[in-house]
């Protein structure tokens, strides 16, 4: 470690509270897909703060509108409108294909989740169904619906009539959903979990089922969303409309903005008073929210992401040690066949790659969605000869 980490490393535990552990570098700019931190060490980033920075490190575009908007209004609060807010919420109209959709801003994924729970419980039901191994925030609500037990037990009590059942399972979630339930929260993949990929029909299966049963359907794609799967929000390929879309990470292409997007009767079920956020929707965070969709828009990101997708799978599944590649788009999971991901992993950030290992045999890649073919063919070849390394050393 150098003196200068070492420093950080230092003020950070004498600082900042324990919940993340210590990290092991520190990140101190970035351009495009490429981070460098504090001893000036270049790193690919192929996990763009957990899909978050979906257009890279000071992409231009967002710069530049963050710097106008600053610079005009910073913040109003909710108890007045602003142009930027009013722009944001019709594009998402217009992404989602219904007049009938409204969408109430806050800041991240979980507040999002929080939010249709709460605009759940005005359906005058209150169980939920949730998927094991889902991962839905770290607010109350929002763990409670989290099909995660071991990031749960610490906090229990948590908000009660919640059930989780197996991802992928039809029968299972029809014996779990009855006429009291008030919504069904799914992700398109399970990202957390290790971008799981459900059978074909899944999600649209649930939508029947809400439609039948009266429930709320509910998409998390706080992950998959913002074009990630090479999709808007990464349910659309199997053809249906959910009730409500919770996002977060990459609309804000870096800036903490989430929002929960509800359609037909579920967009009428919040009357004055009922929820609020404070920064919900600030002007910052909406302009750079807007230059995002502009970007993808306009370069045609969506369909590279799609080229991306069948050239990382069909690549990274040829070397000796991958199990699979799975995933949508720019979110995908590398199955190894033994459980050293980990190693692999910081393997990767020596050799200047940083990627995510949700669990012993996966690693998690989720770069920028505008990342150069050649660093991802350039991670390819070096990501074989690392596994030569490791898993035939």
């Amino acid at each position: 470690m150098s003196k200068k980490q070492d420093k950080f490393s230092t003020d950070w535990e004498s600082s900042v509270q324990s919940n993340y552990g210590l990290p092991s570098i520190t990140l101190v700019r970035g351009k495009g897909s490429i981070a460098i931190d504090s001893d000036g060490q270049k790193y690919v980033d192929l996990l763009s703060g957990i899909a978050t920075n979906i257009l890279g490190h000071a992409h231009p575009s967002i710069v530049k509108a963050i710097r106008k908007q600053v610079g005009v209004l910073g913040h109003v609060s909710n108890f007045y409108m602003h142009p930027g807010v009013i722009e944001l919420a019709q594009k998402l109209q217009s992404l989602v294909g219904d007049e009938s959709a409204r969408t109430f801003f806050c800041n991240s994924g979980a507040e999002a989740n929080e939010a249709a729970l709460k605009l759940s419980r005005l359906t005058g039901r209150t169980g939920i169904v949730a998927t094991q191994g889902a991962f839905h925030g770290r607010t109350m609500g929002a763990l409670a619906m989290t099909g995660q037990p071991s990031k749960r037990e610490l906090f229990l009590p948590l908000v009660p009539s919640v059930t989780h059942v197996r991802y992928g399972s039809l029968s299972a979630m029809k014996r779990a959903i009855t006429r009291k339930t008030a919504m069904v929260i799914v992700e398109p993949i399970l990202g957390e979990a290790g971008v799981v990929v459900p059978p074909s029909g899944y999600l649209s299966g649930i939508r029947e089922m809400c439609t039948h049963s009266g429930a709320l359907m509910v998409v998390d794609a706080v992950q998959t969303g913002m074009g990630r799967t090479g999709q808007w929000f990464g349910f659309e390929h199997e053809g249906f409309v959910p009730d409500v879309i919770t996002l977060a990470k990459g609309i804000g292409g870096g800036l903490p903005l989430g929002a929960m997007i509800a359609l037909g009767g579920a967009s009428q079920l919040f009357q004055p008073g009922d929820h609020g956020s404070t920064f919900g929707g600030n002007p910052i965070a909406c302009a750079s929210a807007l230059a995002v969709i502009k970007v993808l828009e306009k370069d045609d990101v969506l369909i590279k992401v799609q080229s991306d997708e069948i050239f990382l799978k069909n690549s990274l599944s040829q070397i000796v040690g991958v199990k699979e590649v799975r995933g949508r788009g720019l979110l995908l999971g590398v199955v190894l066949q033994s459980t050293i991901a980990m190693e692999i992993r910081t393997e990767l950030q020596s050799a200047g790659y940083l990627v995510n290992a949700p669990t012993g045999n996966i690693l998690r890649i989720a770069p920028a969605l505008n990342i150069k073919r050649a660093y991802l063919e350039k991670f390819v070849q070096d990501f074989e000869a690392i596994m030569n390394r490791v898993d035939h050393g």
